[in-house]
């Protein structure tokens, strides 16, 4: 039995939650692909793009900018964020992030427990990641 689970970022599964939307996310482990509680993805916005405000009652969230900068903004607090900061939100939270830059926001976001945030984003549209994206998680 493996005791580990592996993806290649290039090839995750990707979804847009709705057409709308102007981030989508990477998946690289979820419940349904990993024997994990937890999600981890590559989420990707758009110049301009940003999450829905939004909270999760019993789950951490975490995100880790790999490329590009925006804002990140906590119940009333905001603050810059960019290549290299790591930022933790706690159960609860209403938070939203937005990309400020002039170029796409790639971020390695986890959450844990999952909270059913894996089932949202699959039940969205699959998507092709684009050669951006790809050399991004390929990290060129």
């Amino acid at each position: 039995m493996k005791t580990f689970s592996f993806e290649n970022a290039t090839s995750a599964e990707a979804f847009q939650i709705s057409p709308t939307d102007t981030n989508y996310f990477a998946i690289l482990f979820d419940p349904k692909s990993a024997p994990t509680d937890n999600i981890f993805v590559v989420e990707i916005f758009n110049v301009g793009g940003a999450t829905p405000p939004n909270s999760h009652s019993d789950a951490h969230e975490f995100f880790y900018v790999l490329q590009g900068e925006g804002t990140a903004a906590s119940d009333g607090d905001e603050m810059p964020i960019k290549k290299g900061d790591a930022l933790l939100l706690n159960p609860g939270s209403v938070h939203i992030v937005k990309n400020t830059g002039t170029s796409k926001l790639y971020t390695l976001t986890v959450m844990t427990p999952n909270q059913d945030f894996s089932e949202l984003i699959r039940s969205g549209q699959r998507i092709s990641l684009d050669e951006e994206d790809l050399r991004v998680l390929q990290g060129l």
